[in-house]
């Protein structure tokens, strides 16, 4: 009896794996099914918790799918050839992130169906409405720019798509962030900072859903990544990590100049439990200065090493963005400055907040609609980057 070839087991491991991710975008169905049925009480969410885990999946994949085109207009726009031969797979997996993160926000409205109103009703003067043009209009020049780069006779045409999608992704990440910045009626938010905070956080997130990505596609092809571009890569990608820093030390630093505010920085970095520990231990150390020291310390630079700095990345900016969310809804609005406000219905207080399983469903449903949008288009197009030798920038 002969042994089956590699590419036997390797077709059986593929389908192995869109089956696996196929199931859980199933329970994330399950986990609307729920909410639909029993109401947003099966979750953790309350009167004052209306933005719970699943926006915290939601909000990282959209701004991911914002910053992994940099990758892109890097190539594109400022005409680098390393990131030109990375900017299909750049342009598939920001499509596929845009697409989960967009579900998890319509399965979490309570009622989906309501989406219609929206999309008939538009109110000019809503931030949200302005994010559903964004969002659309984000997936059409995508899908446009993917065209000019896979179809030789619109390669032409490449540059300016890729100008329009640059320009594009900055307006969109805005427009996330103008949520939070234009929102009052929470002490976290109401910043001019927050817009371009998001547009720094999605450089870094972008790039390093982009590694992994890349990382996965390489190994499945039985290929290496060439050790002079994956040190740029690098380098970037601890650039983009210290510029996030940055800027959210900046927010905060802000934040504590202003006596009104201190109350709430207090609870998010010192005292607030779950928050401080998320946002120290969470996103400082493990998402950020560790990653660093896998980056840049020497003999730690290998691919092996940059994945594990990219997943750290990945799982710093959910638990920075659970501590923005879930951290800023639940403390208190200081309305009357001076004075302490309380009431049956809990003004004044710190909320409580536990996620419920089926947030969490919900959530991974919308990583597992991005993984199977990648998956299969990876498998049936060449998204695999071609690098030329001895490239020169």
């Amino acid at each position: 009896m002969s042994a089956r070839p590699p590419m036997y087991f390797k077709n059986r491991l593929y389908y192995a794996l869109l089956a696996a991710g196929g199931l859980v975008a199933l329970l994330g169905l399950y986990a609307v099914y729920m909410m639909e049925h029993h109401g947003h009480i099966v979750t953790g969410m309350n009167n004052q918790v209306v933005w719970g885990m699943p926006h915290v999946f939601a909000i990282f994949l959209i701004v991911s799918a914002s910053g992994v085109l940099n990758v892109a207009s890097i190539g594109s726009v400022f005409g680098k050839a390393i990131y030109k031969a990375r900017a299909p797979l750049a342009g598939l997996l920001s499509i596929a992130m845009l697409a989960g993160g967009l579900t998890v926000l319509m399965l979490d409205l309570g009622r989906p169906d309501r989406i219609i109103v929206a999309a008939t009703n538009f109110n000019i003067t809503s931030v949200f409405a302005w994010n559903v043009l964004l969002y659309s209009g984000m997936f059409s020049l995508v899908a446009v720019y993917l065209w000019t780069m896979m179809e030789r006779r619109m390669n032409s045409w490449s540059k300016p798509a890729g100008l329009a999608v640059f320009a594009w992704r900055f307006i969109l990440t805005t427009g996330t962030g103008l949520i939070f910045a234009f929102l009052t009626a929470r002490q976290a938010y109401g910043s001019a900072l927050l817009p371009p905070m998001f547009i720094v956080l999605s450089f870094a997130w972008g790039l390093a859903v982009f590694m992994v990505a890349q990382t996965a596609v390489y190994a499945w092809n039985g290929k290496t990544l060439d050790p002079a571009i994956l040190q740029r890569i690098m380098n970037l990608l601890g650039l983009f990590i210290i510029g996030s820093l940055y800027m959210v030390a900046t927010y905060h630093l802000t934040n504590l100049y202003f006596a009104h505010q201190s109350g709430f920085e207090r609870f998010i970095l010192l005292d607030g439990g779950i928050y401080p520990n998320l946002f120290w231990w969470g996103y400082v150390l493990f998402g950020s200065l560790l990653p660093l020291l896998l980056i840049h310390v020497p003999g730690l630079g290998n691919s092996r090493y940059v994945t594990a700095a990219s997943l750290l990345v990945i799982l710093g900016a959910l638990a920075l963005l659970y501590v923005f969310i879930i951290g800023g809804q639940v403390y208190p609005l200081n309305i009357f400055p001076g004075y302490e406000v309380s009431s049956s219905f809990g003004d004044g207080q710190i909320a409580s907040y536990r996620p419920s399983l089926f947030e969490f469903l919900l959530g991974f449903g919308g990583l597992a609609i991005a993984f199977i949008i990648t998956a299969i288009s990876v498998h049936v197009l060449n998204f695999m980057p071609q690098d030329k030798p001895h490239v020169a920038d």
